[in-house]
């Protein structure tokens, strides 16, 4: 969080109209600002909501158009001599062209840039009105100018137009793997007018911990801009003070008077004893510091003053030689940290849209579902200040690739100087957040590299013969962006790319970082193997699954006739090449079969819970060996329109059940049952005569905790045990790792009955921890008559928000019950969802926002 004093003259966020350039229609109010054209079209009916149905390529049109914004506003009363006005633009998307008064005053192409224009000339003196217009060029045709301006280059990518290469401009409205193309344009962030004589342009607080913690050294540096008086500033005042009812401890308020030094900074350095950690979420508090610097004139007064919140934590990478390679994990605060999380698209096409209740709604699933990182990818945009603010607040690391995704990017010289321009600025804008940890340079460009043969030689460390190879962009990630972090980038660790391993290949499972996409993509293994196929760190994996049917129903027409799952429209909703023979295969191979709609949608959000099961109870388990796994992000968390994706949670914010066996893998204290895995279709569904099974306890407590293990063997056709239960009691529980081997066994396939393996694990008496395993694959069973009770006990009345107010729901079988899945419903909540459950256990599970006499939640399970 930044706050800043400078006397705002005009927000200038009224008074705007939009039309196509150059035409005779009248100019129209816009919808909002900032916006985007889409938006504004929108609101006056000239163009259909663009993801209803096949309307993306009835809009797509709108970026083949010039385009132009206006206002007006007032100069400021009594400009005082001396005093600097100043038009700041946060964003301009894209190539944009301004006029102050008929004057040009700037003509931007990058996205990602901001601008703060001297506009104290320009300004009308007679009581006239000031006119702000920008003019918008088509981002794809200029993109398009410039690619074949350049031949010599290899235009090579995967999604989207080669030319999007060409732009600094947010690589996924040029269509992707999960999204469609619509090219937006427009004042997409603010634009204010602002006043002063003085400013501290910046604040940043860096940080060093003691390696007991016990001591924090803060250095606050502020930047002043040098005033057109250089009598005004006669001295700066930096304060370092602990506010907010998060802090907990003791609370300190120092305060140090720092001259400003020839540069324009001013400098004060503070310790701190016993400080107020940050911590992620799970581990500790989210304490927050906050950092105030003031600048004085004459007669001591204040000229202005800067504020912003920071943690004091100690975040680093370790990579450090073991017998798997060499680690990647984190640490922060001297304490490992397994990161289970997800991937980050920008969360709507139109982004302006994008509220602070949406992006809280968002980031609270995180916390919800037990998730550590989010991995802000590099094919979208640098997120709004809120964004990091709330990861801060709720104490989610936050993981921030650079903006380039899956192509060789050019590296011409008027290139290279906007990116280092964009890049800066972002990694100075963000720096004070304590829960960015890591940049990475780029998303997929080295598996681009290698997939097209381009020259990488990693031996090579001379920059400049980088930019003589065809694949040039090197020069940015290994050059450019490595010394903005050294620079500027406040002790945040750089990582050259996602994935990339110390200029090893990038499939490699020792170093560094992967994307595990042979699942679904590639050689489209089993997903009971993930856990074989993981490396050190798994920073993408996947398994597509449909949106629930509301979402289905939100782009199609009422009663149409395109309402089943392989329809045209459900298709175009559907990015993913090949995703008609992927989503059958998985499903064909692991479910039998179903024809109805919802039938339909549920099995195939059952083999993306069953993938992302095997994927991150695996590699948790493997934490425990020397860090083997330091962390798992799924592709992805969300989507950008409503569609049928690899997302966890679906547009409208509609959690799929693999969100819920996410949540379920990464609790603190967890269980794992597992048979080792059995290829049937090399086989040729010839069983195994034995096949062995191991249980384990994961754990992120830093404690040492005991509890009971046991483990059951329950018959799927008639729900009762097969064997006698194994029980440990009094097991110590390693902390913040593995406690591996639990119980270990066989199951004898020919002379036993197929059965399901139930592991239970109680501390105190209290049960925390379950898990199933079941004889793969699934459509060998049948799952009839299951006896299943479900009974709601509801609260008559909202104490307080009704969203808040707390029931139950008590669930029993009498067989063993695959997938247990609520209806999503909006303003309800429940704990937990996509449950298996066995005879003799009964699973409660909290609901909040439902009241007694209201419609009681629909639910679906394998078989029903």
């Amino acid at each position: 969080m930044a706050t800043h004093s400078v006397k705002v003259v005009s927000g200038l966020r009224s008074n705007w109209t939009f039309k196509e350039k150059d035409s005779a229609e009248e100019w129209l109010e816009v919808a909002q600002f900032p916006t985007n054209i889409h938006l504004d079209l929108i609101k006056h009916n000239k163009i259909p909501d663009p993801f209803f149905e096949k309307n993306e390529l009835k809009v797509g049109w709108v970026a083949e158009k010039h385009w132009s914004y206006k206002t007006t506003f007032a100069s400021p009363a009594n400009a005082s001599q001396g005093k600097t006005y100043i038009l700041a633009f946060d964003g301009l998307d894209t190539y944009a062209t301004i006029l102050l008064n008929g004057k040009e005053i700037l003509k931007s192409d990058n996205m990602f840039i901001s601008h703060r224009l001297d506009v104290s000339t320009l300004l009308s003196t007679d009581g006239s009105e000031n006119e702000l217009l920008i003019h918008f060029e088509p981002a794809l045709e200029r993109a398009k100018q410039i690619r074949d301006a350049h031949p010599d280059h290899i235009w090579k990518c995967w999604n989207g137009d080669t030319a999007r290469l060409a732009v600094r401009k947010a690589q996924y409205h040029f269509g992707w793997d999960w999204g469609g193309v619509y090219i937006t344009c427009g004042p997409w962030r603010d634009i204010r007018l602002e006043e002063y004589s003085a400013r501290l342009s910046d604040l940043v607080a860096a940080v060093s911990l003691a390696d007991d913690n016990k001591q924090a050294t803060v250095t606050v540096t502020a930047h002043v801009d040098s005033p057109k008086d250089a009598n005004i500033a006669v001295a700066a005042k930096v304060v370092l003070s602990i506010a907010g009812g998060n802090v907990s401890g003791s609370t300190v308020s120092l305060e140090s008077t720092a001259t400003i030094e020839a540069d324009g900074t001013s400098v004060a350095t503070f310790k701190i004893d016993d400080p107020a950690l940050w911590w992620p979420h799970g581990y500790g508090k989210q304490n927050l510091y906050t950092v105030t610097a003031k600048l004085f004139g004459p007669n001591n007064t204040i000229v202005d003053t800067i504020t912003k919140k920071t943690g004091l934590r100690r975040a680093e990478v370790i990579q450090e030689a073991d017998k798997h390679g060499k680690s990647f994990y984190f640490r922060i605060n001297g304490v490992d940290i397994y990161c289970g999380g997800s991937d980050w698209i920008p969360a709507d096409n139109f982004t302006p849209r994008v509220t602070e209740e949406k992006y809280r709604a968002w980031l609270e699933l995180m916390v919800h579902g037990n998730q550590a990182m989010i991995r802000v990818w590099g094919g979208g945009i640098f997120e709004e200040d809120i964004f990091y603010d709330l990861c801060d607040e709720l104490g989610i690391l936050v993981w921030q690739d650079f903006l380039f995704g899956c192509g060789n990017y050019p590296a011409f010289p008027e290139i290279l100087e906007s990116v280092k321009t964009e890049s800066r600025q972002n990694v100075i804008r963000l720096r004070h957040h304590p829960s960015i940890v890591i940049y990475a340079g780029n998303n997929e460009d080295y598996q681009l590299q290698e997939s097209f043969g381009l020259t990488y030689d990693y031996e090579d460390k001379n920059p400049d013969n980088w930019l003589k190879t065809n694949f040039p962009a090197r020069y940015i990630y290994e050059k450019i962006l490595p010394d903005i972090m050294a620079e500027d980038g406040n002790g945040v660790f750089y990582h050259p790319g996602s994935p990339w391993g110390d200029g090893k290949i990038t499939s490699d499972r020792t170093v560094g970082d992967m994307h595990q996409w042979n699942v679904w993509h590639g050689t489209q293994e089993k997903y009971q193997i993930f856990e074989h196929l993981g490396g050190r760190f798994n920073s993408e994996f996947g398994m597509e699954g449909f949106p629930h049917i509301q979402t289905i129903d939100s782009f199609l027409s009422p009663n149409s006739n395109e309402r089943y799952q392989q329809s045209s429209i459900v298709d175009f909703h559907n990015k993913a090449d090949g995703h008609e023979r992927r989503i059958a295969t998985y499903l064909v191979e692991n479910f039998r079969t179903v024809e109805d709609f919802e039938g339909f949608i549920h099995l195939s959000q059952l083999v993306q819970s069953e993938a992302l099961a095997y994927g991150y109870r695996g590699w948790r388990r493997q934490w425990g060996d020397s860090r083997r796994c330091g962390g798992a992000l799924v592709w992805q968390l969300n989507d950008c329109w409503p569609g049928i994706s690899w997302a966890i949670v679906d547009y409208y914010l509609r959690k799929k059940p693999s969100y819920y066996t996410i949540a379920r893998a990464l609790r603190p204290l967890g269980v794992g049952i597992q048979r080792e895995h059995w290829d049937w279709s090399v086989t040729h569904a010839r069983p195994l005569a034995k096949t062995k099974w191991e249980t384990w306890i994961m754990s992120s407590d830093l404690e040492t905790l005991k509890g009971k293990l046991e483990v059951r063997f329950i018959s799927i056709s008639t729900g009762k045990d097969v064997a006698e239960p194994l029980v440990k009691d009094d097991i110590a529980v390693v902390p913040n790792g593995t406690t591996d081997k639990v119980f270990t066994g066989e199951v004898d396939n020919v002379a036993t009955e197929p059965h399901v393996l139930s592991v239970t694990f109680w501390v105190d008496g209290k049960v925390v921890a379950r898990d199933v395993d079941w004889p793969q694959p699934l459509k060998y069973h049948s799952f009839e008559d299951r006896g299943l009770k479900v009974s709601f006990d509801l609260p008559e009345k909202a104490d307080g928000k009704k969203r808040d107010a707390k029931g139950k729901i008590v669930v029993t079988v009498e067989k063993p019950l695959k997938g247990l899945v609520w209806e999503e419903r909006a303003g309800v909540r429940v704990s937990d969802s996509a449950i298996d459950v066995v005879p003799g256990d009964e699973i409660v599970v909290d609901i909040f926002g439902l009241l007694k006499g209201e419609k009681e939640l629909s639910w679906r399970y394998l078989g029903m």
